[in-house]
């Protein structure tokens, strides 16, 4: 079993690593491509933004919760432990201000992409598609740095 579970604690440790990576590196992207005021930088990097949500965010999204169960499952731990009735509720959180994330990242690409193909300076609807990116962005990347945090302490919260 030992076997087993040392592969499946790697799975989620890797996913975990995968979903921070690149919704850091995503993130910084997307900032950095909205500073530059420039409809073809957005519309190219909100392009493989896009992709790699779908291509690395979202099978690590469904890795996650698979891997965490079995390792819950394997190593005996009780699955209502108060630290991760935490962290399911932050998952949740995460989960719920992401995929709106992915429709405005989606957005904000079709609306560069418009404005390349135009001529034209990116619309006011882009800045408020931007503004709501980037007010969800926080609580999901604070609400994954807590979930680390339980995941290493493992506190007994009460």
């Amino acid at each position: 079993m030992s076997g087993l579970y040392d592969l499946i604690k790697t799975v989620h440790i890797l996913s975990a690593t995968v979903l921070f990576g690149t919704g850091l590196g995503t993130a910084f992207q997307m900032w950095f491509a909205h500073l530059t005021g420039d409809p073809r930088t957005i519309a190219t990097v909100a392009r493989n933004v896009v992709r790699a949500d779908f291509w690395f965010t979202t099978p690590a999204v469904i890795l996650q919760p698979a891997s965490g169960i079995a390792l819950i499952h394997l190593s005996g731990l009780d699955a209502r432990a108060s630290w991760l009735m935490v962290a399911y509720g932050l998952y949740l959180l995460i989960g719920l201000c992401w995929l709106p994330v992915v429709w405005l990242q989606i957005r904000v690409r079709d609306l560069a992409v418009v404005a390349v193909e135009d001529g034209t300076p990116l619309p006011p609807d882009y800045h408020r598609v931007m503004r709501l990116w980037f007010g969800l962005g926080w609580p999901a990347f604070l609400g994954t740095l807590a979930i680390f945090w339980l995941m290493v302490a493992k506190p007994a919260l009460q």
